[in-house]
């Protein structure tokens, strides 16, 4: 058998159109902001593409060199962007055709209303008024045609400001960059907070929580902000947890479980350092092959929670085929103590006898059966790459399903709890009422297909009912769904037949109120 790396690195194979989620990896390059916000001019970016390939990072996979805030000079008398000539004196295309010589990418940066976020609210003339706001296709024509940019992200300052709709915005900037020369290039939502599930349908990524800063306090906030997203993600468009701080003030074992999440939530890996005074330790985590691959694994996939114990999490993942024989596997440590925690296989998604390597390692472990045990340092995080016999799952978490209505910039729509008692320790809420505010697995698996008892577990503190769909087809209403309290679990049971492969369960109340959901557990009969 080929060892598991030699799998991991191999060119994909051809696959069956309904398995190929994405359309492209996530982006991975360098952004201005972290380290030099608005100190930035043609020298500092010129310096850090050069450093992107005497480091070798070009070579395994970071492309983008992206120029963040602070390359204006307000606009002219026709409403046309001015560059600052006394930062970029020989102008960004001269800048954007030195970065593609050097086989690497360009990005830029604006805003959706009418000042950026450097500008102060527009109290400094040279970012008042140089947002997209008014001059869609104009500004578009520019960065693109003119210019010749791959990638642009736009910030969210001026739009609130403006008391702007994010979706209508976003969307109009989005058409506008269609209609370029590059209507290809990568486009990044800069909201603050997951927008909601149009996002998809309008920008490559988007960012799902505040600025990133260099301490386990932000890094610890934004895992945890992320942890129930992984439905969101596929299809070649991905939550964007904000640059790498890789680099700056983190500790080692804080890098590491940065480095390790990133890629486990396949989330944009732009990096934020400066790369002309990086470590060897730092530059040799962000080159890891083996995590990198899992970031840019052809399905796309960002891992759900299969196990929690305490502030340690184990996320999952498939890796190359869905359902396939490999898994990537994250086992996260968010406590202030060493934990050691014994990884169930069966939660993960085997039986037998299952081979594992450590990624963050680069070495192959003993074969495992029944589970893995793992000690974790505090702030430190692992990832192993499995390979073995899968099985069916037998749980399905409410987290984890995909949630038409969910969004996080205060608009109506179910929300994530933590709570004592359900099986991962959290919930969703504030389900139906509403057409598209349901609840929905779209990868319940089946090997042989056949008959299956569907056990939903609840909470509520007085009756309540939902509709079971499967596959698109009615099959019954629950009624009368009351557990006497918001805090204490109950369930409900249905039989259905269900197709061999992969089949859609969804939970449905237009008119009311749904109970709280806790997980779905699926039984073979």
């Amino acid at each position: 058998m080929k060892k598991i790396l030699d799998i991991l690195l191999c060119v994909a194979v051809m696959m069956p159109a309904s398995q190929i989620l994405a359309v492209t990896p996530p982006t991975m390059g360098w952004s201005s902001w972290n380290t030099f916000a608005l100190n930035i001019n043609e020298q500092v970016i010129m310096e850090q593409a050069d450093a992107m390939v005497k480091t070798g990072l070009d070579k395994v996979g970071y492309k983008y060199v992206n120029i963040d805030d602070g390359y204006w000079d307000g606009r002219d008398e026709n409403g046309r962007l001015r560059l600052n000539r006394k930062l970029f004196p020989r102008g960004m295309r001269h800048l954007t055709d030195y970065i593609h010589r050097k086989g690497l990418k360009a990005g830029i940066y604006s805003d959706a209303g009418d000042n950026t976020c450097g500008s102060a609210g527009g109290k400094r003339a040279w970012g008042k008024g140089v947002g997209f706001s008014g001059h869609d296709q104009q500004d578009c024509n520019v960065y693109f045609n003119e210019w010749n940019f791959d990638f642009i992200k736009v910030d969210y300052c001026g739009g609130m400001h403006l008391k702007q709709d994010e979706q209508k915005r976003y969307t109009e900037i989005s058409n506008a960059i269609k209609a370029t020369k590059r209507p290809d290039a990568q486009f990044n939502i800069c909201r603050w907070a997951y927008p909601g599930t149009w996002a998809s349908g309008v920008a490559t990524s988007w960012r799902t929580t505040g600025d990133i800063t260099s301490t386990w306090k932000s890094l610890k906030s934004i895992i945890l902000e992320n942890r129930y997203l992984s439905a969101f993600v596929g299809g070649g468009h991905y939550n964007d947890m904000d640059m790498l701080e890789i680099g700056r003030t983190l500790g080692h074992e804080e890098e590491i479980t940065h480095m390790v999440m990133w890629c486990e939530l396949s989330s944009p890996l732009l990096i934020g350092c400066d790369l002309t005074k990086i470590s060897d330790f730092s530059l040799n985590l962000m080159k890891n092959k083996e995590l990198i691959a899992v970031n840019q694994d052809r399905l796309g996939l960002s891992a759900p929670i299969v196990q929690r114990e305490g502030d340690v999490y184990v996320f999952a993942k498939d890796l190359r085929d869905i359902h396939g024989p490999q898994r990537a596997i994250a086992v996260c440590n968010l406590s202030d103590e060493s934990h050691t925690i014994r990884v169930d296989l069966l939660s993960v998604g085997y039986e037998g006898l299952v081979e594992v390597r450590d990624a963050v390692a680069q070495k192959n472990m003993p074969a495992v059966s029944g589970f893995l045990e793992a000690e974790i340092p505090a702030h430190g995080s692992r990832m192993y790459v499995m390979t073995g016999k899968r099985c069916e799952r037998v749980k399905y978490e409410a987290e984890e399903a995909w949630l038409k209505a969910y969004n996080e910039i205060g608009k109506p729509g179910p929300r994530f709890s933590d709570r004592e008692g359900t099986s991962l320790g959290a919930c969703v809420g504030f389900l139906g009422n509403a057409n598209d505010n349901f609840l929905q697995w779209k990868n319940v698996y089946s090997k042989t297909g056949g008959k299956y008892r569907l056990t939903f577990k609840y909470m509520s503190a007085e009756p309540r009912k939902m509709t079971l769909s499967v596959n698109g087809n009615y099959v019954m209403d629950f009624e009368t769904l009351n557990s006497g309290s918001w805090f204490k679990v109950a369930s409900c049971s249905a039989e259905v037949e269900l197709h061999k492969g992969f089949n859609t369960v969804k939970l449905s109340n237009p008119m009311e109120w749904m109970p709280d959901m806790d997980c779905m557990e699926i039984t073979k009969l």
